[in-house]
């Protein structure tokens, strides 16, 4: 089973970044599912019922979210009908919508979840690694192919989210600081494993946004309003190879596409 994941995409380039790797990723690595994390789709907060439509569309079978799943208000009665959206699986459980979902195509199954970090985070969320260790057993039901996007800013949760679901799932990937980490592996469970994915947009930027307010913030502590950056598109995802049977990780790749939009 071939599994390729996009990091966060970033407004608009990130949209238009995202129209033209698709194709280029289908040829490339023919993969079976396409994943991609669309909480800052929308102006950089959140997306609409719209854009997930688009992505859809696009090819893409499932779209995780994160802390900003929230920001677009249409999202909250509009997520009860899509389950291909998927917020984290750790909000309260009178959230609405869904943390996990199994897709199928190409005669294969794959079970995807998306979970929320705590560490500088939402700390008011449920313990990630508890609530997911319980409803992965559940989905082992089903399918030993499980794919899980953990959205969280501090590395060591990350990694230490990672080996704890070493063996038990085909992928633990990271998404939420926008940066592309080097530490792609397999761990010894079977278990593929990157910190971060990186993002889809404009990367002459501070991760998607434009580099003068965000150091006139930094340097005077005033507020100012940060607009998305247009330079530089790439896209930044994963590759991952399953062995269907076990449900263990044979190959992760990182992805690095640049593109000129203009």
């Amino acid at each position: 089973m071939k599994v390729v994941f996009f990091g966060d995409v970033v407004g608009e380039t990130g949209r238009e970044v995202l129209r033209e790797a698709i194709p280029k990723i289908k040829s490339l690595y023919q993969p079976d599912f396409i994943i991609a994390n669309g909480e800052n789709a929308a102006g950089g907060n959140g997306i609409t019922p719209k854009i997930t439509y688009e992505f859809l569309r696009l090819g893409i079978d499932v779209i995780t979210l994160g802390d900003h799943a929230w920001d677009q208000k249409e999202i909250v009665s509009f997520i009860q009908d899509e389950p291909r959206l998927l917020r984290p699986i750790n909000y309260p459980p009178e959230t609405p919508g869904e943390g996990y979902i199994i897709v199928k195509g190409n005669g294969k199954k794959l079970a995807v979840l998306c979970a929320i970090g705590r560490t500088f985070m939402i700390p008011q969320t449920d313990n990630p690694f508890l609530i997911s260790k319980k409803i992965i057993t559940e989905l082992h039901k089903e399918t030993p192919c499980i794919f899980v996007d953990f959205h969280a800013e501090a590395t060591s949760e990350k990694i230490a989210f990672g080996r704890f679901l070493d063996g038990s799932v085909s992928a633990v990937v990271g998404t939420h600081t926008h940066v592309q980490t080097a530490d792609e592996t397999i761990f010894p469970g079977g278990t593929a494993y990157i910190t971060d994915v990186g993002f889809c947009g404009a990367h002459d930027s501070v991760i998607g946004r434009e580099i003068g307010p965000i150091i006139y913030r930094y340097t005077t502590l005033l507020p100012t309003k940060f607009v998305l950056a247009t330079n530089n598109p790439k896209a930044n995802g994963i590759f991952v190879e399953i062995e269907e049977q076990s449900g263990k990780a044979l190959k992760i790749e990182r992805i690095q596409l640049s593109f000129n939009l203009s």
